[in-house]
């Protein structure tokens, strides 16, 4: 063949090549476009906050009980209200302003990588379920990653309602470090600090002593 015809028969190849090599660019670019997409966010297993801030109907009740067994809710040792701080809720709306919180109330500060906590959340999961209507159950995720502390939740089966606090605001504004920390608000809204973990147990008595609110352990 001449050199004449070996440049024509390269040309033909490159044309009739140039379809194969355009899918095959094409289809680079979407697998490598895909490769580098961020995976979609963890899905929510938090219920909304839209009911914090309302008392639970038995709410007063729950502090008269108190009252006349002889022991005023919330015991000698509640302080102040809860800081005036707005946290957002986990699912998103409007933030909650934790001073309007009703009591009584039990908020946990806790974290997906905080492993006290791994232990005590579920606990404090079956309080809410056990006291709904009675008393306010609230978590606060902190210093956490969203999707990180979503995951676990799912796995526990955590619905309870919950703030974000990335920033760690709260637990600042509490004087303390460390997680776990549960505050537990009285139906006057005087609230009492607890800087350990708690488990079942411990957990029903101090919302006992501190909110007035018997619940089974």
């Amino acid at each position: 063949m001449t050199v004449r015809g070996r440049a024509r028969g390269a040309r033909r190849l490159a044309v009739s090549l140039a379809p194969m090599l355009a899918t095959s660019l094409a289809l680079t670019a979407c697998t490598a476009s895909e490769r580098s997409a961020p995976p979609p966010g963890q899905p929510s297993p938090f219920v909304d906050c839209a009911a914090l801030t309302a008392p639970p109907p038995s709410a007063a009740a729950s502090a008269a009980g108190a009252a006349a067994g002889g022991q005023e809710a919330g015991g000698s040792g509640a302080g102040a209200a809860l800081p005036d701080l707005e946290l957002p809720c986990f699912t998103g709306g409007a933030p909650v302003r934790l001073a309007g919180l009703r009591g009584p109330a039990v908020v946990n500060l806790w974290a997906s990588w905080c492993e006290p906590c791994r232990t005590e959340l579920p606990a404090m999961q079956r309080l809410a379920a056990q006291s709904a209507g009675t008393l306010t159950v609230v978590g606060v995720d902190t210093g956490d990653d969203r999707d990180a502390a979503a995951g676990f939740a799912t796995d526990k089966r955590v619905t309870m309602p919950t703030l974000y606090d990335r920033d760690r605001k709260l637990i600042t504004a509490l004087g303390r470090t460390t997680l776990p920390v549960t505050v537990f608000v009285d139906a006057r809204g005087r609230s009492h600090v607890e800087p350990l973990p708690l488990t079942e147990e411990s957990l029903a008595a101090r919302v006992r002593d501190w909110t007035g609110v018997t619940v089974a352990p």
